[in-house]
């Protein structure tokens, strides 16, 4: 492969042309899309040459577990898009943080995460890496004194997603970096909410951010895909050799289809978050309604921390609590018409689900109070629709 015939920086360019233009790579054809390359492995020239390459002592790829054409564009323009050096895509967003986990962390290792997590992250943590005698101490996604007392000489990383996942608590990116770097540890921040578009953690001091590119970056709900982006030292020598050895790959397919799905990013973002801004302040009015999760809401406990870090936009994301506990939860949930009944998020179609008994379901009763997760509340993923047929469904359904 050659590079583009107009090489250009993309550190002087906008998000939103990064997400069009960033890291395409063209072939001798000169295509215009970027190309998708359906193989396992590469050819070389000679034995010598596959000797190198195998060795690291020559670019190029070698095998596409950990070297794909089409998924190398990929994690490069992610990268440029949050501001990081470098990338590896994954699998899925879980194997992602599992990647974190286990390239970061050995025996006798310590993490300190938020509380305020999807359940599959919080079982990984809780139960996946205490197996491996990796200990974890959880604390209020807010509680910065918490954070403080809990880390430790052992501590590898401090580990949260904001918005959280389902009450969208807003953390402190640039308190919780000062943190981490007081124990010499990474701070680790999932960005799959709010993507590129709206925030990037590593202006905060996020030194890894982590995705979940199932959810708003690929936006359409066709395929899994997960991602980490740091500097290129710690992909190199801490991700690449896990993910050369453990092999949790991307599909070269998937990454072409994230890649395309990119472009539109910023302008599906945008719209989606007007949506769910003016969907809020409507359920926060409703007399069914008893509280309303929200960033963009004023009456949000970390609403002006979300306007500075979020680009002034409140995401596509909320939930609400109605009265009356999980048989109301319920029967609003079967009662919609146009929004879809789905665990999934990030759709360009709207999701609603009901965290207690299924993105939340493995969690322990007392986790999900902890965490605040009660019967009543209702998550919706707010897509590109006609917004007033949305709060037609939802209003009608409550």
């Amino acid at each position: 492969m050659t590079d583009s015939t107009k090489p250009a920086d993309p550190s002087a360019w906008h998000p939103d042309t990064i997400a069009v233009r960033a890291a395409t790579q063209r072939s001798q054809f000169g295509e215009h899309s970027e190309a998708l390359f359906l193989t396992s492995s590469f050819t070389y020239e000679n034995a010598a040459q596959a000797a190198a390459r195998f060795k690291g002592e020559e670019a190029g790829p070698v095998y596409s577990r950990f070297t794909n054409p089409t998924v190398a564009m990929f994690e490069q323009r992610l990268a440029a898009m949050e501001r990081m050096e470098a990338g590896v895509a994954t699998a899925t967003g879980m194997s992602a943080i599992l990647a974190c986990a286990m390239a970061l962390c050995a025996q006798g290792d310590h993490i300190v995460s938020s509380r305020s997590l999807f359940g599959s992250t919080y079982n990984l943590f809780a139960q996946l890496m205490a197996r491996f005698g990796v200990s974890t101490t959880f604390v209020g996604q807010n509680d910065l004194d918490a954070w403080r007392a809990a880390v430790t000489p052992r501590t590898k990383f401090l580990y949260v997603e904001t918005p959280s996942n389902p009450l969208l608590e807003v953390a402190d990116v640039a308190a919780l970096a000062e943190i981490a770097r007081s124990v010499g540890a990474e701070l680790i921040v999932d960005n799959c909410f709010c993507t590129p578009a709206l925030q990037r953690p590593a202006e905060f001091g996020a030194s890894i951010v982590l995705h979940s590119a199932t959810k708003f970056l690929e936006g359409q709900g066709r395929v899994l895909a997960g991602a980490i982006l740091a500097r290129k030292q710690l992909i190199e020598e801490k991700f690449i050799p896990y993910m050369r050895t453990a092999g949790p790959a991307l599909s070269a397919f998937n990454a072409w289809l994230l890649l395309k799905s990119m472009e539109t990013l910023s302008a599906r973002m945008e719209k989606q978050s007007r949506n769910a801004q003016l969907l809020a302040e409507r359920l926060a009015a409703h007399p069914g309604v008893k509280v309303v999760n929200y960033p963009g809401l004023p009456t949000h406990p970390q609403h002006q921390l979300a306007m500075r870090m979020q680009n002034g936009s409140g995401g596509a994301l909320l939930s609400f609590e109605v009265t009356g506990g999980r048989d109301h939860a319920w029967r609003v949930i079967d009662a919609v018409k146009v929004c879809s009944i789905t665990g999934n998020l990030g759709d360009t179609r709207t999701t609603i689900t009901h965290p207690a008994t299924t993105t939340h379901a493995r969690l322990t009763q007392e986790a999900r109070d902890a965490a605040g997760i009660c019967e009543g509340l209702v998550r919706l993923s707010v897509g590109l629709e006609y917004v007033e047929d949305l709060w037609a469904d939802v209003s009608q359904a409550l």
